[in-house]
C-alpha cells in the first residue's frame, strides 16, 4: 500500500486533476502488485453502473436550469419580505434564500453561486464588509447538500446500500439548524460592528405578493420532495421531473431563458456531470484496492483501538472527516473512505441513516473550509477576493456549523426522527 499512497501524493503534488490522480495511482499499484489491469475497466464500470446514480446528472441539470432561470432572485425577494426588517436582516435573507435554493439545487457550489451573486453586492451596499458577505455566502452554500435533494447523499446512499429517501429526509432538521446557527452569527456580527439598521417591515400584503411572485420557485421543492416522500416517484424519477419543471418554468413562465441558450446550459451541466461521474468511477477502483488489500479494515481497527468510548471515537471521526473534507473533493472522499467508515459505524452500533448524515454534513462543511472548499472558491470568485482574505470572517461561521455537527453527532434523533416516520 506504500506504493499506492506515495504515487497518490506525488501525482497530487504535481497538480494533476483528481480523476487522473486516483486512476493513475491505482494503475501503478496494480502493476506493482501484479494484478491484471482487466480489473480497472471492471471496477470503473461497476462504480457507475447504478440506476440511482442517474439522479446525479439530472439534479445537476435541474440546478443549472433553475439558476440560469433566475429562480434565485424570486426566492431572495420572498425571504427579504419575511426577515428583511430585522436588524441584520439582509444577512438573514442570504441564509434563508440559500435554504430555499438548497431544496432545489442539491449542490453547495450552485447554492453559493445563485445566492452569492445577488446578495454579496447587496450586503456590501448596506455596510457589511465584502469579506463577511462572501464568507457568509460561502458558508450558506453547503446547506445545499444538507437540505434535500442532495447529490452527495445520493452517492453515499447508493454505495452504502441505504434508502436515499430516508437519508434525504434525515437532512431536513440539520439543514434548518445549520441555517439558524449562521443567522445567530450574523445577528452578533451586526451588533458588534454596528452596521445596517433594519428596513421597514413589509406589510402582510407585500409579503403575500412576494410569495405569489415566487410561487413557481417555491413550488419546486414541494413537487420534488413531496413526490419522493409521498411515494409517488423515486429520487431518480424526481430528478427528471425537476429538469422538466425547470425547463417549463424558465422557458414559458418566467421566460428568463431563451431556447437558443439551452445548448450552453446543457453543455455546462454535461461538464459538471462528467467530472462527478468520472471521479466516482476511479474512486470506486481506489476504494476497492484499499478494501481488497485490507488497509481499510486495518485503519478501522486502529481507530477503534484508540478508545472503547463511542463519544471519543465519534469525535475523532468528525475531526478526521472535517480535515479530509477540507483537502479533498467530497464525492471522491465518500467513495474512498466508505470501506473504512462502514465497519466503524457497524462496530459502534450506529443507525446507518444517522451515520450517513454525519458523513455528508462533515463533507458539506468541508465545502466552505480552506484550502480546497469548492463553495469558498465560488464565493471568492464572485467577490473578487482571495480565499485567504475570507478566512478571518469565515471562522465564526465555521464554528457555528461545527457546533450543529456536534449536536447531530451526539443526539441521533435530530437525524433519525423524521425518517422513522416513514416506517
Amino acid at each position: 500500500m506504500f506504493v499506492l499512497f506515495i504515487s497518490f501524493v506525488v501525482l497530487l503534488l504535481l497538480g494533476l486533476p483528481l480523476f487522473f490522480v486516483l486512476g493513475l495511482s491505482s494503475v501503478i499499484f496494480l502493476l506493482y502488485d501484479g494484478t491484471s489491469l482487466v480489473v480497472v475497466g471492471q471496477k470503473i464500470i461497476t462504480g457507475i453502473d447504478s440506476f440511482s446514480l442517474l439522479a446525479v446528472p439530472f439534479f445537476i441539470l435541474a440546478g443549472d436550469l433553475m439558476f440560469e432561470g433566475k429562480l434565485s432572485e424570486k426566492l431572495v425577494a420572498a425571504a427579504n419580505s419575511v426577515v428583511g426588517h430585522i436588524r441584520g436582516g439582509l444577512s438573514a435573507v442570504t441564509v434563508v434564500s440559500a435554504m430555499f435554493f438548497a431544496a432545489i439545487s442539491g449542490s453547495a457550489p450552485a447554492t453559493t453561486a445563485a445566492i452569492g451573486s445577488i446578495m454579496i453586492p447587496e450586503m456590501e451596499k448596506k455596510g457589511y464588509s465584502k469579506k463577511f458577505a462572501a464568507s457568509l455566502a460561502s458558508a450558506a452554500g453547503p446547506i445545499g447538500q444538507i437540505i434535500p435533494p442532495s447529490i452527495p447523499m445520493i452517492i453515499y446512499a447508493v454505495l452504502a446500500n441505504i434508502s436515499i429517501t430516508k437519508l434525504f429526509i434525515a437532512g431536513v432538521i440539520p439543514g434548518i439548524l445549520m441555517g439558524l446557527a449562521l443567522i445567530a452569527v450574523c445577528m452578533i456580527y451586526v451588533r458588534v460592528y454596528n452596521i445596517e439598521m433594519q428596513s421597514p417591515r413589509a406589510t402582510f400584503k407585500k409579503v403575500m405578493q412576494s410569495f405569489y411572485r415566487a410561487k413557481w420557485a417555491l413550488l419546486a421543492p414541494v413537487i420534488i420532495l413531496g413526490g419522493i416522500y409521498g411515494g409517488i416517484f423515486t429520487p431518480t424519477e424526481a430528478s427528471v421531473i425537476a429538469v422538466v419543471y425547470g425547463l417549463v418554468i424558465s422557458l414559458f413562465v418566467y421566460r428568463s431563458i431563451k431556447i437558443k441558450e439551452l445548448p450552453k446550459i446543457f453543455i455546462k451541466s454535461v461538464h459538471t456531470s462528467t467530472m462527478v461521474v468520472s471521479i466516482i468511477s476511479v474512486a470506486t477502483l481506489f476504494g476497492w484496492i484499499m478494501a481488497k488489500s485490507g488497509v481499510a479494515q486495518d485503519l478501522a481497527r486502529q481507530i477503534l483501538s484508540i478508545s472503547d468510548n463511542p463519544i471519543v471515537i465519534l469525535l475523532l471521526l468528525n475531526i478526521l472527516l472535517l480535515i479530509v473534507g477540507a483537502l479533498m473533493d467530497n464525492i471522491a472522499a465518500i467513495v474512498i473512505l466508505l470501506p473504512v467508515l462502514l465497519p466503524i459505524s457497524e462496530q459502534l452500533g450506529l443507525d446507518p441513516i444517522h451515520f450517513g448524515a454525519i458523513v455528508v454534513i462533515n463533507f458539506a462543511i468541508g465545502m466552505a473550509t480552506p484550502p480546497i472548499g469548492y463553495s469558498l472558491f465560488v464565493g471568492a470568485s464572485i467577490s473578487g477576493l482571495k480565499i485567504e482574505q475570507l478566512t478571518k470572517s469565515l471562522l465564526p461561521l465555521l464554528a457555528a456549523m461545527i457546533f450543529v455537527l456536534m449536536l447531530i453527532t451526539y443526539i441521533p434523533a435530530v437525524t433519525t426522527w423524521l425518517p422513522s416516520l416513514l416506517d
